[in-house]
């Protein structure tokens, strides 16, 4: 594919526009020593740099018309190129582990009844207050409705957090080296974690798909956050209210939204990936290839 300068540049302003506000809404608050309980998290969890989200990358396959950037470019008679024989080989490993996580969750079914239980099991019966957030139930509403529900959390990092007293009630036991035997299409952690897959071989995956992940993965952020027991209606973020049946239905409908957006998310970015991969591998080929002549 072959960009000529107006088209990279218009690809740069409309990425702009789809974050800017957001991410310029972030620095803000952090000039200010300032804090949001819902977005800021995108940031600093995900630890990918504002300004590299805001920063317009092609994507490999990509000629652009007087291009410049990123270190990682070569230049051709049809434009400048990110470059995969400059990708570190030593990250191909990294490739292949997020690559078999994406792939074995799109084969699985969605399970959709976990009911975000997580946030509640990561502040059941606490001993060290960890948030700042006020909650909107007593410690023993919260104890109570945790005690009178099954738990079937399947995500590593929400289930790690999980107070020590409420790891017992847990259906499944995912670890970090098991991920990819337990990562399913309906959960709410593991679609906003495409994000961290989109961004994590930046700008070997280009922006445009960094930019879908990320607002599917702010969405995502804020069902997860007004499913907990979080009083955070300052924020403008009006309470599902789990304890109730009416508020465990609208989380299931809500989930599964989140999950079908997800879906094409997920194809591209496995389809990114096999094109970075395979691209790599080409590479490492002709480089053995061109040793032994």
């Amino acid at each position: 594919m072959i960009f000529c300068e107006a088209q990279w540049r218009d690809s740069t302003k409309n990425h702009l526009a789809r974050l800017e506000e957001f991410v310029e809404a972030h620095r803000a608050r952090r000039s200010r020593n300032e804090k949001h309980p819902v977005h800021d998290f995108l940031f600093e969890y995900y630890g990918f740099r504002a300004s590299l989200l805001l920063k317009w990358s092609p994507g490999i396959g990509v000629f652009c018309e007087d291009f410049s950037g990123f270190k990682e470019l070569s230049f051709s008679p049809d434009g400048a190129f990110l470059d995969v024989a400059q990708f570190p080989l030593h990250r191909k490993a990294g490739l292949l582990e997020v690559l078999e996580i994406l792939e074995n969750t799109a084969q699985r079914p969605a399970f959709h009844g976990c009911n975000g239980l997580h946030e509640w099991a990561i502040v059941y019966r606490e001993t060290a207050v960890r948030h700042q957030t006020p909650l909107r139930l007593s410690a023993n509403e919260i104890a109570a409705f945790v005690e009178s529900q099954p738990i079937r959390c399947s995500h590593y990092d929400a289930f790690r957090f999980f107070t020590p007293a409420a790891r017992s009630f847990n259906l499944l036991n995912p670890q970090a080296e098991t991920r990819a035997q337990f990562e399913q299409p309906g959960c709410i952690h593991a679609n906003m974690d495409l994000y961290k897959w989109a961004a994590k071989f930046y700008p070997w995956i280009g922006s445009d798909l960094v930019a879908d992940a990320f607002e599917l993965a702010r969405e995502a952020r804020e069902l997860d956050m007004r499913a907990a027991p979080y009083d955070l209606r300052a924020f403008g973020l009006e309470p599902i209210r789990l304890e109730t049946p009416e508020g465990r239905r609208e989380y299931s409908e809500l989930q599964r939204e989140i999950a079908c957006q997800a879906i094409p998310v997920r194809e591209n970015l496995i389809a990114a990936y096999r094109g970075l991969l395979n691209a790599v591998e080409q590479v490492s080929t002709r480089e053995v290839t061109a040793g032994q002549m």
